[in-house]
């Protein structure tokens, strides 16, 4: 795919970063994940999610914290990195509105580790995986990446833009050839428990009700996980000194036209509770992707209705196995 043979995966088993590990490693590319299987959600769920990597003989798994800086040293001895791509992350604006300094420790000094490890190192590229909640409360829809950024409304999108800067001045010092992708809404085959098309399924599927905070017309850029693993990986192949990327599906979608399509796919009725809305949450979201177009040749691909579909498919399954 690209000249770089070896690249360390932050968060690789994890969500997103288990499609992107089986992605590279289909390419030929070796593979060091590096994840600390934090109990923020069931680590047997990451185990499952690498389950088909482990025995390959291009994927290495290396258990650790990116808060641990003599570790990251080690594992940035121990081989002969390309490329860095740095999903880890303490996720998830309302918990972080409870606990601003875990979320801290791990994405900003976990950031910084990272950067301070391979400053160094002769990489090809450093992806960090920065997130559409650094935008806070947009005054316009889609946003672009030159949009205003220095008003986050939770720690969470706080750090995330703390890490971009720091991704910037070691570019500047240092010469690391940085790329930053702010993430939409990303959803799709394992997604993370807690987040709200997984959460919102299970209640469906046990008749249970669902919590929607606020009026259901939040609107948020769903963005499907194949989509942006394809984005990562275009990201991949068209280094730069430094550059920030939205990745998302530019359409926005109600929260409750998302339940209305789970509703749909599970072939149940959801009993719906409306709450107060939380302060760390934003009305909308929604990615201007032309510059990633343009630039990485990134064009999402997957309709909502289509990844809730294939979401859903894989949910059944899962709960089935299990």
């Amino acid at each position: 795919m690209t000249d770089i043979s070896t690249v360390l995966v932050t968060g690789g088993a994890g969500f997103i970063g288990s499609h992107l590990c089986e992605r590279l490693v289909s390419e030929g590319v070796e593979v060091i994940c590096l994840d600390n299987f934090d109990p923020f959600y069931d680590p047997e769920i990451k185990w499952e999610n690498i389950s088909n990597l482990l025995n390959l003989p291009n994927f290495t798994l290396i258990e650790g914290d990116i808060r641990d800086l003599e570790n990251l040293r080690r594992i940035r001895e121990g081989y002969e990195f390309g490329a860095v791509i740095h999903l880890a992350a303490r996720a998830g604006v309302r918990r972080s509105a409870r606990e601003p300094l875990l979320y801290e420790e791990v994405n900003v000094r976990g950031t910084l580790n990272l950067l301070e490890s391979f400053k160094d190192v002769p990489l090809k590229s450093f992806i960090f995986g920065s997130s559409s909640s650094v935008y806070g409360i947009i005054r316009k829809a889609p946003t672009g990446e030159d949009d205003e950024t220095s008003r986050p409304i939770s720690p969470y999108s706080a750090t995330k833009k703390a890490g971009e800067l720091l991704c910037y001045t070691y570019h500047h010092l240092y010469g690391i050839p940085v790329t930053c992708l702010r993430l939409f809404s990303v959803y799709g085959p394992r997604m993370r428990p807690d987040l709200a098309i997984h959460k919102f399924a299970r209640l469906i599927e046990a008749g249970e009700e669902l919590p929607i905070l606020g009026d259901g017309r939040a609107r948020r850029d769903y963005t499907y996980v194949s989509d942006i693993v394809d984005g990562i990986i275009s990201a991949l192949k068209r280094p730069f000194g430094y550059e920030v990327f939205n990745l998302g599906n530019s359409r926005a979608v109600e929260l409750l036209e998302v339940v209305r399509l789970l509703e749909t796919e599970l072939g149940r009725r959801a009993r719906l509770k409306f709450l107060p809305p939380h302060p760390s949450d934003v009305p909308e979201t929604c990615a201007d992707i032309s510059k990633a177009g343009k630039m990485l040749g990134y064009s999402p691909k997957v309709d909502i209705a289509v990844g809730i579909r294939e979401f859903v498919r894989w949910f059944r399954r899962r709960h089935q196995m299990n």
